[in-house]
């Protein structure tokens, strides 16, 4: 199986979980926290909405500075809304496997850099990227969410298998 074709099996697996996910998030919520550590709801919820746009974002780019000097830090805008999360992450999904489709193995084994302030941070080949930092990264942050809805008394869909408060199987 070609890695294109591996990625794009994964995506097309775990989107629709991430919507069920991002569908529940409270609107009106977005600087609630569990801990004065954690990041605000809003922002998490926008990065799980957003992290898809990485699988293009790295076939695409050679790389990403974090903080370049002399511009302002690349950061999303936080979503209000769970409509405006769901059509982010539609929308990141869609970019994502249109970039997949349009990309070769070879070209995914090629370099991608992560910088920050010019410097270089990590250096890897593009499907680890994709693999670590963009889709177990994004079921990473789905799975903190969850616990972030739970804690906001916000029926948990199910991911992987049943919640107590729904079961899909």
């Amino acid at each position: 199986m070609k890695l294109t074709e591996l990625f794009l099996e994964e995506l097309e697996a775990e989107a629709p979980a991430t919507r069920r996910v991002l569908e529940r998030v409270p609107d009106g919520r977005t600087e609630w926290k569990p801990h004065p550590k954690s990041m605000p709801i809003g922002y998490l919820a926008t990065l799980v909405a957003t992290l898809p746009s990485w699988v293009t974002m790295t076939i695409q780019q050679d790389e990403l500075d974090l903080n370049p000097i002399g511009k302002p830090k690349p950061t999303p805008a936080t979503m209000a809304t769970s409509r405006e999360l769901v059509q982010a992450f539609d929308q990141a999904v869609a970019g994502a496997r249109e970039a997949l489709e349009g990309t070769t193995d070879e070209h995914l084994r090629t370099s991608w850099r992560l910088l920050v302030a010019g410097n270089v941070v990590m250096e890897q080949p593009r499907y680890v990227v994709i693999r670590d930092s963009a889709l177990n990264h994004l079921a990473h942050h789905r799975g903190q969410l969850t616990v972030y809805l739970r804690l906001n008394d916000v029926a948990v869909p199910s991911v992987y298998g049943p919640t107590a408060d729904e079961n899909r199987f």
